[in-house]
């Protein structure tokens, strides 16, 4: 993805989605719809290195490993981080260019905020 809305995506509130852009996009808004996934994905990009280990993630969830790496894996799988195994452990980063796509997408809805008063 490029630092602008990818091509064919205008912000909502300017123009529709057609079917394959909202096919696209519904994954990546899914995996953000799990409250264990966003905070997950906000410990990430808020990781002071860009990137942290699976380890410093698990101990802040009454969650099994398995579970989190179930978490981790919808995350991955929607483009909304990067993951490396280092020996053990797994590290994972954001990617921020994906997270600009979307807040660019996200950006024309203020356009909706007058519809309907």
């Amino acid at each position: 993805m490029t630092n602008d809305t990818a091509p064919g995506w205008a912000p909502l509130g300017v123009a529709p989605l057609d079917a394959g852009h909202a096919g696209v996009l519904a994954p990546q808004f899914k995996a953000l719809g799990d409250p264990v996934r966003l905070r997950l994905l906000s410990m990430i990009a808020a990781a002071p290195d860009g990137e942290i280990c699976v380890c410093d993630l698990t101990g802040a969830f009454d969650l099994t490993g398995p579970t989190i790496s179930h978490h981790l894996k919808v995350l991955r799988e929607a483009g909304l981080v990067d993951a490396d195994r280092r020996g053990t452990w797994v590290y994972y980063r954001p990617r921020p260019e994906l997270f600009a796509s979307l807040a660019r997408l996200l950006d024309g809805a203020h356009a909706l905020a007058g519809v309907g008063r």
